[in-house]
């Protein structure tokens, strides 16, 4: 059960982008059935498509700007995005459907690294196979909160019981 995201900003671009087409086009057109003078002019933009070479620096830059788009909008649709809902494990008996908000993880983790001595402040990271806590402390000596804050934060971890249980990393930064 792993919920991912639906990469709404780039559909959302796409579609704008086909949108302000669209009513370019229809301007245009209803411009030109009123006998006005149309905003897209068709003869001044033929004329100028007619008189461009293929061997020309626009329409190779062109070409590639819209090749690599393509390939953009391919790619994520084709790719699976990130996870948003993370499956959790049913200890040892019958697998169990259930997942947690990658969200409230992160969140569950900070607050267990900000438990351990000698923390002021914790930011973590989660990713797909790794926790990067970042910490910042001024009491204690660095290999001492840093052990301190691993073991609240893996000790989180078991509370949580993730299907597939990331390796913890931690960073500690001491303030003057």
């Amino acid at each position: 059960m792993i919920r991912r995201s639906r990469r709404s900003l780039l559909a959302s671009v796409v579609a704008l982008a086909g949108v302000v087409a669209c009513a370019l086009v229809a301007t245009s057109a209803v411009q030109l059935l009123l006998g006005e003078r149309p905003v897209l002019d068709y003869d001044a933009v033929a004329a100028r498509l007619h008189a461009t070479r293929w061997e020309a620096l626009p329409v190779a830059i062109g070409g590639g700007v819209l090749a690599a788009l393509g390939l953009l909008v391919l790619l994520a649709a084709v790719l699976p995005g990130r996870a948003l809902v993370l499956p959790l494990s049913g200890g040892s008996s019958a697998p169990v459907k259930a997942g947690a908000s990658r969200r409230s993880i992160t969140g569950s983790l900070r607050s267990a690294a900000e438990s351990a001595d000698g923390v002021e402040s914790a930011k973590v990271r989660l990713r797909r196979r790794s926790v990067t806590a970042k910490v910042r402390g001024s009491r204690l000596a660095a290999d001492d909160v840093a052990s301190q804050v691993r073991r609240a934060v893996e000790d989180q971890l078991d509370r949580i019981g993730p299907a597939r249980r990331p390796r913890v990393r931690v960073h500690v930064r001491r303030t003057p």
